[in-house]
């Protein structure tokens, strides 16, 4: 080989090095490559998401009046009881002797207290009349001179003590007569047994559904435990706490889509209907009530539900992922947009905000570019940057949830 040939491939190296090392020269001095978005006009739901759990508008705990022994229970949980129905037996041998002693008590009263007193007072008055006319003959006689007057002194007495004692016959009879004061008592002194005896079954006093029961045949039952809970009929509601944060986002009359855990794939919708008026300050949440209407099939009590409330919606909204936003505070953020090639900073307006996208109000317009991930990010304001345009996040094509923690019941 001659050196001519040799020297050929020395001599291109310098021609191919150098445009390699301008190439590289004008990336450099274009920037680093780093993600970013393209503002668009999309469609944008805000909704807050919690979890809650269904609810009857009102529950009643069973619970008995007296102490006793139980002697049947009648239902179990699930079961759907009417009003009236009988829900647990009693036994209490107290109350029974109570009933039994008042009944003996007006059955004497009539076959045996009340013939009594009539019979003194038959008596009375006829021991009266008899001292009368001794007191009239009497009198006569002493008109004539025919008797001491002391005789008829004593025959006069004897009037007065017949007439107190036919006084007293008349007024026992008249306390023991029907529809006395006496009778009354005695009746009310029934009525009262009874009605304590009647505590002893316990009845259902709307329909619902059962939903606990604590009492078994022979337990001990005392006045203030619960034996049975049952949700009565009526609208179903879920309960729903969600941080006070999203309170100025709340409107009674709002829709809901709402999932039960067990049932995923069949979701319901859901009313809000009203607003706690105050905040727990422990949890720092506010209490929602949602009506169900209709109430699917598979819903129970105490059922988790996951929950979107729709708070806002634009059919058109210039939006920006939320990663794109920097010192979110209120209505107000910045973000770090591409002009002239070089990121500048710029003050935003937002509007709705969805845990994917936000809507851009005011500071920007659509097409600009926007850096990804910008509080990670580590260029400076007003470097030179070559963006990579990223597709808008997955969950924009669906509805755009405001970051709500989910709060769940134990």
């Amino acid at each position: 080989m001659s050196l001519a040939a040799l020297r050929r491939p020395a001599l291109l190296l310098p021609l191919l090095v150098i445009p390699i090392a301008a190439a590289l020269l004008y990336r450099y001095w274009q920037g680093p490559l780093l993600p970013g978005y393209r503002l668009e006009l999309h469609p944008l739901v805000q909704e807050v998401v919690a979890t809650g759990r269904v609810i009857s508008t009102s529950r009643s705990q069973i619970g008995s009046e007296i102490t006793g022994v139980a002697l049947e229970r009648r239902v179990q949980e699930g079961d759907r009881v009417q009003a009236g129905d009988v829900l647990v037996t009693l036994r209490s041998d107290d109350l029974s002797a109570r009933v039994r002693e008042a009944e003996a008590a007006l059955t004497s009263l009539r076959r045996s207290t009340r013939p009594q007193a009539e019979a003194a007072l038959r008596q009375a008055e006829a021991q009266l009349q008899q001292a009368t006319r001794e007191r009239q003959r009497r009198r006569e006689l002493l008109a004539q001179s025919l008797i001491a007057r002391e005789s008829a002194e004593q025959a006069e007495q004897a009037e007065a003590v017949a007439r107190a004692a036919a006084e007293r016959a008349r007024a026992q009879a008249a306390a023991l007569a029907s529809g006395s004061s006496d009778e009354a008592q005695l009746r009310e002194r029934l009525t009262a047994a009874q009605a304590q005896l009647a505590k002893t079954v316990l009845r259902a006093d709307r329909a619902g559904t059962v939903l606990t029961r604590s009492v078994e045949p022979g337990d001990l039952v005392q006045p203030g435990r619960v034996l049975l809970e049952i949700a009565l009929d009526g609208d179903t509601e879920i309960l729903l706490p969600v941080d006070e944060k999203n309170l100025s986002l709340l409107r009674v009359g709002q829709t809901a889509q709402c999932v039960a855990d067990s049932w995923p794939e069949r979701p319901f919708r859901a009313e809000l209907r009203f607003i706690a008026p105050a905040i727990d300050p422990e949890r720092g949440t506010v209490d929602l009530r949602l009506r169900v209407n209709p109430v699917p099939e598979y819903l129970r009590q105490d059922m988790t539900v996951s929950v979107n409330i729709r708070t806002g919606r634009r059919d058109s909204a210039l939006v920006v992922p939320n990663d794109a936003l920097l010192g979110v505070d209120g209505g107000r953020a910045t973000v770090l947009v591409l002009r002239g090639a070089r990121l500048v900073r710029q003050a935003v307006h937002l509007g709705l905000r969805g845990v994917a996208l936000t809507e851009i109000v005011e500071g920007l317009s659509a097409g600009e570019q926007v850096l990804a991930d910008a509080g990670s990010a580590t260029v400076a304001q007003g470097s030179r940057v070559r963006l990579s345009l990223q597709a808008l996040p997955a969950a924009a094509s669906d509805p755009g949830t405001r970051g709500e923690t989910p709060v769940r019941f134990d």
